[in-house]
């Protein structure tokens, strides 16, 4: 990838402990710092809904914490797919090891969804994506844009069954062709802005937040919340990377000339209509292939990108493939895209068991498919990964201790390293490390795993 990307994982729980979910994840999230085992506890209230040793930074350059009642788990900065694929599995595996160590195993279960079936609330997979300041933001790029990620989730999403109440208020389930039972995006039904500031009730596909954790005369951040967790590598792999390639066609001021007439509003229809059509309004009124409009993007990518680097040609290749089969053959995408392999499993299901698609039994699978243990998840079972991203154990292992050696996430680490010996109090973030008695170190060059003032802070640490 040509920017650093991180993830932001909220993992939804199941628990059967006396003192409840609660009581379940601080325990967690307790052992994760207890005795400098995976990280460093914050010493200092970060904000209003996080106190001290409410959660803290990773060895692994990510960090981990409690918001709003979930566990939340942070990958490091990272630049290539396939390490963002490693560290999206180090969190579970971390979480695995916990579970195993507090021998909970049996009581508590971590589930990589966005909704609760029971009370309806959603919780998010953020996406970071590192974008050049200079980036063209006229109406034309930020409409093709929104159009784009509207248009990802038939390759993106993950599938749920079921709906909101808001959907069914909204029409959505009235619509000619719409699945009351199945549809392609678990975070679509919450979505109601097409751009907004905010992260919670005004849910955007485009947040406008301006916060780079970086250095903001360079770089801003683009942080999406839209789009669903991913269960399946290949369904995070298109999703982070395509994303990636369009804004590098966004910061060649490159991008096709796509504006939807309501992105919104075909976010929700296309995330209920699972057989299709997949046909959206134009903003000039012209009706189009969803499908067809996402080759448009492929078509720019691989024009202004091919023959950069391997990563970039292994991943046009495998959006392109992935393209023609939903066009010709959703079901080739079994074990690839999530929503295809979740439906495709749960209609052996419903077949093998002679059950209806409003059967409560399935919204049970729903979670299931997606358990963050890999010995548990129907979804991970049936993973068709290409070769060259398939993953070690011993590789998401490593990750789990070990950051990325190409991002500031390795200095944050060996920094964490250092200070865990140390009495004197600390403050770490992502772009900064403060410790009393030292100038403050600032790392906001995010690609920087040598910043020159490095040794010398160091040095005056290593003095104190």
């Amino acid at each position: 990838m040509n920017r650093v990307v991180g993830l932001e994982t909220e993992y939804g729980c199941l628990s059967n402990e006396p003192a409840g979910t609660p009581n379940a994840v601080g325990r967690l999230r307790n052992w994760i710092f207890d005795k400098s085992r995976f990280g460093l506890a914050d010493l200092h209230q970060r904000d209003w809904d996080e106190p001290a040793g409410n959660g803290g930074f990773l060895f692994n350059g990510g960090r981990a914490y409690v918001d709003m009642g979930h566990l939340e788990y942070c990958t490091p900065e990272c630049v290539s797919l396939r390490d963002l694929v490693k560290y999206d599995r180090a969190g579970d595996a971390i979480l695995t090891r916990a579970l195993k160590e507090l021998r909970m195993a049996d009581r508590v279960s971590f589930i990589r969804n966005n909704i609760d079936h029971y009370s309806g609330a959603t919780f998010g997979c953020h996406e970071n994506y590192l974008v050049r300041r200079n980036a063209s933001l006229s109406e034309s790029n930020v409409l093709s844009l929104l159009a784009f990620l509207t248009l990802r989730l038939l390759y993106v999403g993950a599938g749920r069954i079921g709906a909101t109440p808001s959907a069914e208020l909204r029409g959505d389930l009235n619509q000619e062709r719409a699945d009351p039972f199945f549809q392609i995006s678990q975070r679509a039904d919450y979505i109601t802005n097409d751009l907004f500031e905010w992260v919670q009730f005004n849910r955007a596909i485009i947040n406008t937040r301006d916060e780079p954790l970086a250095d903001g005369r360079k770089y801003r951040r683009l942080h999406l919340l839209h789009g669903d967790t991913s269960v399946l590598p290949v369904t995070l792999i298109l999703k982070v990377g395509t994303t990636s390639l369009v804004l590098d066609l966004l910061e060649m001021n490159y991008l096709p000339k796509i504006a939807l007439a309501d992105a919104v509003s075909a976010f929700h229809t296309l995330s209920h209509q699972p057989d299709g059509p997949w046909t959206v309004t134009l903003a000039d009124g012209r009706q189009c292939d969803g499908v067809e409009l996402l080759y448009e993007y492929l078509r720019y990518a691989q024009a202004a990108l091919q023959g950069r680097d391997e990563e970039t040609d292994q991943l046009l290749k495998l959006w392109e493939r992935s393209l023609s089969a939903l066009a010709t053959d959703p079901n080739e995408l079994v074990g690839k895209v999530d929503w295809i392999t979740k439906r495709w499993l749960f209609q052996q299901f419903i077949d093998e068991e002679k059950l209806s698609w409003g059967d409560p039994w399935l919204k049970s699978q729903d979670l299931e498919f997606h358990h963050m243990n890999s010995s548990r998840s129907l979804g991970q079972a049936l993973a068709q990964t290409p070769p060259e991203w398939d993953l070690t154990q011993g590789e998401i292992t490593e990750a789990t201790y070990h950051p990325p050696q190409n991002t500031r996430a390795y200095v944050r680490s060996r920094l964490m390293h250092l200070l865990k010996h140390q009495t004197i109090r600390y403050f770490v973030d992502w772009e900064v490390v403060d410790v009393e008695g030292i100038n403050t170190l600032n790392l906001i060059n995010p690609f920087d795993a040598n910043p020159p003032q490095l040794e010398n802070w160091i040095h005056q640490l290593s003095a104190l």
